[in-house]
């Protein structure tokens, strides 16, 4: 009877776990094909439009540059995404307190509801993308951003 119970609960965190893989996922694919909300970025521009221009800027660069960058964004993004987007929504924490000041982190969303708190991530890992991966004139020097339209927006 114990083994039926311990058989059930893995079999209940196992889903849970699947789900939300897959919700995730969802969200992630659903968000990333909409126009991003960074103003700096051709209107229009979707959030894996962007990441493919700013892989083919990379690949323009010195080998090791280009992936330095896009490694860094593979580690710190994750981290610093959770970190801005709690800090957003707890301003009077005693981790908002320690953090420092950042353009990233969002304002005015104290308080949103839990339901919201997806789309504030969000935001906050594509305007994180663009700090990162932004057209330079110092550093790796990528290129200005080509719309997938054609042409291109230099941003300074």
């Amino acid at each position: 009877m114990m083994r039926f119970f311990v058989n059930l609960i893995q079999k209940g965190v196992l889903l849970v776990v699947i789900l939300s893989l897959l919700f995730s996922c969802t969200f992630i694919a659903q968000k990333g094909n909409q126009p991003m909300s960074v103003l700096q970025v051709p209107k229009g521009m979707t959030y894996f439009e962007f990441m493919q221009d700013r892989i083919n800027a990379a690949k323009e660069l010195k080998p090791v540059c280009g992936v330095g960058i896009f490694a860094s964004l593979a580690i710190l993004g994750p981290f610093y995404s959770a970190l801005y987007t709690y800090v957003a929504i707890r301003p009077d924490s005693s981790v908002a307190k320690v953090t420092a000041p950042d353009p990233d982190i969002a304002r005015n969303v104290t308080g949103v509801r839990w339901t919201e708190i997806p789309d504030v991530w969000w935001k906050t890992v594509e305007r994180l993308s663009w700090t990162m991966l932004k057209p330079s004139t110092m550093g790796c020097k990528f290129r200005p951003v080509e719309p997938a339209t054609g042409g291109s927006v230099d941003f300074k």
